[in-house]
């Protein structure tokens, strides 16, 4: 019955979105509100960016509901700053905003909801002191706000990355006995961006902007902690680990070589990717095929804990394969 009630509700979440996205293209194109072509960009005309704000919508809409039936306050909050930093990037997408407020209202939105993470937010499995635990996770979920918005920068890269974490998490949490609950939080996320999708595929014709992007990491952060604390740390680590090695390695790349790592740039390996394949279709693909990969190992370390450390081993060889593949040969010096 539960398999019934999902898939209904997948559909109608999807719909939802697809729909909604419809809308807010019209409007967006009527107040001309474009991501205008720039050097560092990998798309070629303006187009509508904030479609994010139907994503964000859908999402909401289905975790109070889930939340109420649940009786799930520490849900309700995190929906409520989840709302409160898509605005902020909302206004962002309008007019812009410094990057210190950015920061600052993200920080703060994963401070608290650090605080409602279940188990006594031990996602560390208690290799950390509970504080020390708690500024960690912090720390990464912040990360991982940031890192969603920098790798949102080739058309269906966001959406594809979206919806296979959130349909990851929808069946480990399955697998793995979580309260319902779980399952439907990461359903109305993977839904949610496959309807999105539908409109953003390459070509694209609409972008979430910040206000999806820096949204649906602060979401699936949620939930990646949410079910590290829960004991299923090794899933969590391996549903998002393209995403985590692309961006984190190029920060670490332009960190080394001196540049200023809050401007915008082109040097991640998915854009290498897409520049050298002349399409950013097959990079997509690319990414959606390691990431079912990804999802089977991650279920395999939720229904095998004692394999957990070999699935999360595993789980690299896709990643570097992907990697490898995209960058660009280096330029000979001679």
């Amino acid at each position: 019955m539960q398999a019934i009630e999902l898939l209904a509700a997948g559909i109608a979440i999807a719909l939802a979105t697809w729909f909604a996205t419809g809308v807010a293209l019209r409007h967006l194109r009527r107040r001309a509100i474009l991501d205008f072509p720039n050097p560092r960009s990998s798309h070629s005309a303006p187009t509508p960016r904030g479609g994010g704000i139907a994503v964000v919508s859908a999402i909401v809409i289905a975790w109070v509901a889930t939340a109420v039936i649940a009786g799930d306050g520490a849900a309700l909050l995190v929906v409520a700053l989840a709302a409160i930093i898509a605005l902020i990037s909302w206004f962002d997408d309008l007019w812009g905003l410094p990057v210190a407020f950015r920061l600052l209202a993200q920080a703060a939105a994963v401070a608290i909801g650090a605080l409602l993470l279940p188990g006594e937010g031990r996602v560390f499995q208690g290799w950390l002191p509970p504080g020390i635990d708690a500024v960690m996770a912090a720390f990464l979920w912040l990360w991982f706000v940031n890192l969603f918005n920098f790798m949102d920068g080739i058309d269906g890269i966001a959406g594809g990355e979206a919806a296979t974490i959130g349909f990851g998490l929808m069946a480990v949490a399955l697998a793995a006995g979580a309260p319902p609950a779980a399952a439907y939080y990461a359903l109305a996320v993977g839904a949610a961006a496959l309807g999105f999708l539908k409109w953003n595929w390459p070509p694209a014709q609409i972008f979430l902007g910040d206000t999806g992007s820096v949204a649906l990491g602060y979401f699936l952060g949620w939930l990646l902690l949410d079910a590290a604390a829960r004991g299923h740390w090794a899933a969590a680590a391996i549903l998002p680990l393209y995403f985590l090695a692309d961006a984190t390695l190029t920060l670490l790349r332009r960190l080394l070589m001196g540049e200023k790592i809050w401007q915008a740039h082109r040097g991640h390996f998915y854009q290498q990717g897409a520049r050298r394949l002349g399409a950013h279709r097959p990079v997509v693909l690319g990414i959606l095929a390691g990431n079912g990969v990804l999802v089977a190992l991650a279920l395999l370390a939720a229904l095998a804990p004692h394999l957990a450390g070999l699935s999360l081993f595993l789980a690299a060889v896709p990643v570097g394969l992907l990697l490898w593949y995209f960058a660009e040969p280096a330029k000979d010096s001679n």
